[in-house]
């Protein structure tokens, strides 16, 4: 095929010259990185896998309970970096401070789901399909979200489909993005292969070619030949020597190097509207430390990288909306080992251009022994999709949240007004 139109990416922005026909989709990313109008709203979803420890990253500083029951795990009231007068951050979360005082940055307390099950499987499950208590549920509340946007399966042909938009950072595709609606999983952009001719094609799942051969969705292969084209483009870009935004620094690592991928494939404007990461190693039974130790590290990881996601979005901020999730929380008090046990509430994070931030929302249910869920845990008061019930109708605009939801009674009423 001669190729009488060249794309390529400069400086992260797509750029691109002559006058014949280019394939859909690249097509509207470039004129989307002219117009910034036309560019699409993202949502990027976070999982911290594991049951973060949301009394120690969000800290109730002002409840003389929190510190009765934590004896050697509590965050000093002098280390917290107090948002109200009530709740604080952890210290190792530093970077969220700009974001909270820009009122970028939200915080939903006492959330989670209203299911009881302490597994760890079962509980991610029932987070990832939308469908608390329904282990039948074939596929994930991400995927469904996807199928009344602009560009789903009723409503654009496949040639104007991007498969960047559903996108898993990670080995293979998650349980959140499972279903009808095309999505890919992206391990490394860096190992991504595109010729057709890698003899370990057929055994390397990363590969865009096996990604393709394996489904059975005949909308995915639709568009196989333009998202091939899409990945030489981004690969001329040379991945491996991304230059972030200044001052965006992503710490060394797994969720770090996801991240900063995920900028790249958004700032290149190749079509994501959906897009899936996770960090684990928030299960912390024993010695899970205090201002220092393993949430703090673990914590730090994952506030730079995020804060460094945001930087290195600049503009594109705007349309971009981060919501954080974890299993379940961990019980209010402290175990013998300096650690805690599954528990229930927790705390989620919200992010982005249209949110209202600089306010902790949700009904806080206190920690006196007789609130506690069972006797031992922070109380759900706001059910998690509600939340994200939220951005998907008011953000995304996708009103059918039965669909998204189901057996949820959902009523926008309900809404916390996290949105602008």
């Amino acid at each position: 095929m001669s190729i009488t139109r060249r794309i390529f990416l400069r400086n992260g922005a797509l750029a691109v010259v002559g006058t014949t026909a280019l394939p859909g989709f690249l097509t509207r990313a470039a004129l989307g990185a002219a117009d910034p109008g036309a560019r699409s709203k993202r949502l990027v979803v976070i999982f911290q896998r594991g049951a973060a420890d949301g009394l120690n990253i969000v800290v109730p500083h002002a409840e003389p309970s929190y510190y009765a029951m934590r004896p050697t795990i509590n965050i000093p009231r002098k280390s917290v970096l107090d948002l109200d007068g009530f709740f604080g951050l952890h210290p190792a979360m530093a970077s969220f401070e700009p974001l909270w005082k820009q009122k970028h940055l939200a915080i939903v307390h006492a959330a989670g789901s209203p299911d009881p099950t302490r597994s760890h499987f079962d509980a991610q499950d029932f987070m990832e399909s939308g469908t608390p208590g329904v282990k039948v549920t074939d596929d994930g509340w991400l995927n469904r979200a996807l199928r009344e946007l602009p560009g789903s399966s009723a409503g654009a042909s496949a040639k104007d489909k991007s498969a960047f938009r559903a996108i898993a950072l990670g080995p293979s595709l998650p349980r959140i993005l499972s279903g009808k609606e095309p999505a890919v999983a992206v391990n490394n952009l860096n190992d991504f292969s595109v010729g057709g001719k890698n003899p370990n094609a057929a055994a390397n799942a990363n590969t865009f070619e096996a990604m393709y051969d394996h489904s059975v969705d005949t909308v995915l292969h639709g568009t196989g030949q333009e998202t091939f084209d899409a990945v030489k483009s981004l690969k001329a870009a040379d991945p491996a020597h991304y230059t972030p935004a200044a001052n965006a620094h992503y710490p060394k690592g797994r969720f770090g190097d996801s991240l900063k991928q995920l900028a790249q494939l958004i700032k290149a404007n190749l079509g994501v509207q959906v897009a899936f990461a996770d960090i684990g190693g928030w299960d912390h039974h024993v010695n899970e430390g205090s201002t220092q130790g393993q949430i703090a590290n673990v914590l730090g990881d994952f506030s730079q990288s995020i804060s460094a996601f945001w930087t290195d979005l600049g503009d594109l901020g705007e349309d971009t909306v981060v919501v954080t999730m974890s299993e379940f929380g961990r019980t209010a008090r402290e175990n013998g080992n300096r650690g805690t046990d599954h528990g229930h509430a927790n705390v989620m994070f919200v992010l982005g251009g249209p949110v209202k931030g600089g306010k902790v929302y949700g009904r806080w249910p206190g920690l006196d022994q007789s609130h506690l869920y069972e006797g031992r845990d922070l109380a759900v008061t706001t059910d998690f999709r509600l939340v994200l019930s939220e951005v998907v109708e008011r953000y995304l605009g996708n009103k059918d949240l039965k669909t998204v939801f189901p057996g949820f009674e959902n009523q926008p009423g309900q809404f916390l007004k996290l949105l602008a």
